[in-house]
């Protein structure tokens, strides 16, 4: 959150508390119908397709592409940790600038 603030900008604990509880919220609400799928094909695990499907069932679609190309980069046999932002190999920064 700080990265998306001025750097003379200050974040108050509430707002932190405020937004992590929405986010709480959308990861529920992606994975409650994720997990719908899964119960309706008698599956117990939910799969990173699985979170696709919802999110194109729920109207993200824009967020699809992006996410099934990092889930293929997770996937690949060379890639043993996680690309947090620190470690990006798209030349770009936090920003998505280069």
């Amino acid at each position: 959150m700080k990265n998306a603030v001025p750097a003379t900008s200050k974040i108050s604990k509430e707002a932190k508390e405020a937004v992590q509880e929405c986010i709480s919220e959308f990861i529920s609400f992606i994975t409650s119908e994720a997990a719908e799928k899964c119960h309706d094909e008698k599956r117990k695990t939910i799969g990173g397709e699985d979170v696709l499907y919802a999110m194109m069932l729920l109207g993200l679609e824009q967020y699809v592409e992006p996410l099934k190309i990092h889930l293929a980069k997770m996937r690949t046999p060379t890639n043993h940790n996680f690309m947090g932002p620190m470690d990006r190999d798209d030349g770009l920064n936090d920003d998505g600038e280069q």
